[in-house]
């Protein structure tokens, strides 16, 4: 029987004193949890599987409450998303309802979040984000990041600044989602992944560690890398895998 294994991983860092990333695996969530040892589940093929990761904007009110929403929304629908228009339908409501929230509560005006991750159905890997938190693509040819980041950087910039999210500051802007179909194989895994690992640490450093090592190991190389690296912010991750 083909099944797909999920390993993740969420923490907090070095640097922040909370955690305001969130997690989807499935009909699970992580929200605001830390967790150093990956943790590995295992579902069939067949009915569409969402495993996602959402980072709350740090700077904002409301971070951990944005990243939970959206994952909880994701948890509830996922089974639903087998095409790239639900997709983005879902982030667009997931986006509408974060707004909602916040409006709602003046303590959580402009609260936000990133969100990245995959779709795994038996025709194939659907990728999604919207923000600057990413998907990786590990196979016979090498890393390649499948999403795109709407994020600023170069010049005289700050560092960082993330150009779409889910919520924010902009209330009636409609989200335009990051969408990329791969073929299902075995021979390829799916890491997803907030910034708290992809700023400290290098692509190629990224790109060996998924090639020389699997599932869980690598993502504990990949969380002690980070750490190691200054662990300037809350790292989320999770790496899908399809095998039989």
């Amino acid at each position: 029987m083909t099944y797909i294994a999920v390993s993740a991983l969420s923490h907090v860092g070095a640097v922040r004193d909370h955690q305001e990333d969130s997690l989807v695996v499935g009909p699970w969530t992580l929200c605001a949890t830390v967790t150093e040892t990956p943790q590995t589940l295992f579902f069939a093929l067949g009915t569409p599987l969402a495993v996602a990761v959402a980072d709350g904007l740090g700077g904002h009110p409301g971070g951990e409450v944005a990243s939970a929403m959206v994952a909880q929304q994701l948890a509830e629908i996922g089974s639903l998303l087998d095409s790239e228009d639900r997709i983005r339908e879902a982030l667009n409501a997931c986006n509408r309802e974060v707004h909602a929230a916040a409006a709602r509560d003046p303590a959580l005006t402009t609260m936000g979040t990133t969100v990245a991750g995959v779709v795994v159905t038996a025709d194939g890997v659907l990728a999604f984000n919207v923000g600057d938190s990413r998907v990786y693509a590990a196979g016979p040819d090498g890393v390649q990041q499948l999403s795109t980041d709407d994020r600023l950087s170069g010049g005289d910039l700050p560092p960082g600044i993330v150009t779409q999210t889910l919520g924010g500051s902009d209330e009636q802007a409609a989200v335009d989602p990051h969408l990329i179909k791969s073929p299902l194989s075995e021979d390829t895994s799916y890491l997803i992944c907030t910034d708290g690992l992809t700023d400290p640490v290098p692509a190629d450093v990224i790109g060996q560690t998924l090639h020389q090592q699997e599932d869980g190991q690598a993502l504990f190389t990949l969380w002690k890398a980070a750490i190691e690296a200054g662990g300037p912010d809350n790292i989320t991750m999770a790496l899908v895998r399809v095998g039989s």
